[in-house]
């Protein structure tokens, strides 16, 4: 009969599963009424019970599944209470069709990091902004992210009632990304999209020195990233620390597969080994096309204020 599929695609597959059951927690702990918010640093850097669970039920399903794998995620909790129905053992039937990469064909396990963000757009979800909220699952090998997926647990929110709820979108390296519609953004306009909640001086000096048609505010990394592979923005620009590894991973994976790219402020790409500190202190650059175009007009003092 056929070979079981390599292990990287079974990952992606349980991470599908798994992102999709966090979306149900997601909406869940927003319909119940209570979001159970704690502050972390500040009024800017929230947590919910939606990202304590769902970060539970990521974490747990996937070390479940693959012991050996190194899981990482956003917030510092205790792994030893995860109760049975927070565990997802489903896995992407879709995806475990797919050949995988030839590249990526021998990995064992213990090669794998996955990056998580139970709930990437935190303040925009106690704010009710739902279309900016996601779930991130990245996956990296050898430092890089390779493979991603992003559940939007709100995505169609506004279509009223009956509309079905949610998407999730993913992608392999050398395979492509699936669950939107790949679209480039209008022709000679430079839409940029940016922080909401974390703006500063240098964030917008960076803007306008690109003297931008339109400027587009949302919450979360993975919801800028979709912005750019839907056609709604040419550049993602975040001239600031704050993002982190788990922000990026999943996000870099999927618009590095259709032919994007992104690396901080001063074109440095991001290393995501299990190593590595969790901050990209030199903030984000990211396009789906004309990269080049962006990164030649980024001013030299706001490179040079931005230590990686």
């Amino acid at each position: 009969g056929m070979a079981s599929p390599a292990l990287l695609m079974r990952v992606v597959a349980s991470a599908y599963s798994v992102a999709e059951k966090a979306a149900t927690i997601v909406r869940s702990v927003m319909s119940a009424g209570d979001l159970g918010i704690v502050e972390k640093a500040g009024p800017n850097d929230l947590q919910t019970k939606a990202d304590r669970l769902v970060q539970k039920s990521i974490c747990a399903s996937l070390a479940r599944k693959f012991p050996k794998v190194t899981i990482i995620g956003e917030e510092d909790l205790p792994t030893d209470d995860v109760t049975e129905d927070l565990i997802e053992d489903g896995q992407c039937e879709e995806i475990l069709k797919k050949p995988c990469p030839a590249q990526y064909t021998g990995i064992k396990e213990e090669e794998l990091v996955i990056w998580v963000d139970p709930l990437d757009g935190t303040k925009e979800y106690t704010e009710g902004l739902l279309d900016h909220v996601t779930v991130l699952i990245g996956i990296a090998y050898g430092g890089k992210a390779i493979a991603g997926v992003i559940n939007q647990p709100y995505y169609n929110y506004e279509a009223g009632a009956g509309a079905v709820l949610g998407r999730t979108i993913w992608g392999v390296l050398g395979i492509g990304a699936f669950g939107f519609q790949l679209t480039e953004a209008p022709a000679g306009k430079h839409i940029i999209v940016t922080t909401r909640s974390h703006s500063s001086a240098l964030v917008n000096e960076c803007i306008g020195a690109l003297n931008p048609d339109t400027v587009i505010r949302v919450g979360g990394a993975g919801n800028k990233v979709i912005q750019l592979i839907e056609g709604k923005a040419s550049a993602y620009i975040f001239a600031s620390p704050g993002c982190k590894k788990w922000d990026t991973c999943a996000p870099e994976a999927i618009l590095h597969a259709v032919g994007g790219k992104i690396t901080d402020i001063r074109g440095n790409s991001f290393q995501y080994n299990k190593e590595v500190k969790h901050m990209n202190s030199a903030g984000v650059l990211a396009t789906l096309r004309n990269y080049d175009y962006y990164a030649s007009r980024i001013p030299n003092n706001v490179k040079e204020s931005l230590v990686p």
